[in-house]
C-alpha cells in the first residue's frame, strides 16, 4: 500500500519557520458581495493558523477570517463584505502564523493582495516560496 501525505512526494515538509504561503486565489461571485478565499501553503510539519482582513477602499474593515491550525496546505472558505456599500478596490492581507498557549504568536509569513468586487471571476496571487 503506497499512502502519500502530499502532492508531490520529492517536496518534504517543512518547519514552522520556512513554511510560507504559495498563493493565495480569489473569485468572486456575481452578486459582488461575496468571494471564496483559496489558498495553497508550503507541505508544512506543524499545522499553522492563518488569520485574513479586509479593509475596503476607505481602509475601513470590511471582513475577516481566522483558520485555527488548518490539517490541509490547500483549501477555499466563503467570505461576505460586511461594508453596506461595495466600495473598492479592497485590500486583503493575510498572516500565517503559530501560536501556543504558553508562548508568543510567531509570525512567519505576511502577504498582501489587491482586488476589486467589480472584477468577478476567478483571481490568482502566486507568490515565491
Amino acid at each position: 500500500m503506497d499512502i502519500k501525505f502530499f502532492d508531490d512526494p520529492l517536496e518534504q515538509p517543512r518547519g514552522r519557520e520556512d513554511t510560507r504561503f504559495r498563493q493565495i486565489g480569489l473569485f468572486i461571485y456575481p452578486e459582488r458581495r461575496v468571494f471564496a478565499f483559496g489558498v495553497e501553503l508550503t507541505p508544512f510539519v506543524e499545522r499553522p493558523s492563518i488569520e485574513v482582513h479586509v479593509r475596503n477602499g476607505a481602509g475601513e474593515p470590511a471582513g475577516s477570517l481566522h483558520v485555527i491550525e488548518t490539517l490541509t496546505p490547500n483549501f477555499s472558505l466563503t467570505m461576505h463584505l460586511r461594508d453596506a456599500a461595495t466600495l473598492n478596490p479592497y485590500e486583503l492581507t493575510a498572516v500565517l502564523y503559530y501560536a501556543w498557549p504558553d508562548q508568543d504568536r510567531i509570525e512567519v509569513d505576511r502577504q498582501t493582495v489587491h482586488f476589486s468586487m467589480d472584477e468577478g471571476g476567478e483571481h490568482r496571487f502566486p507568490f515565491d516560496a
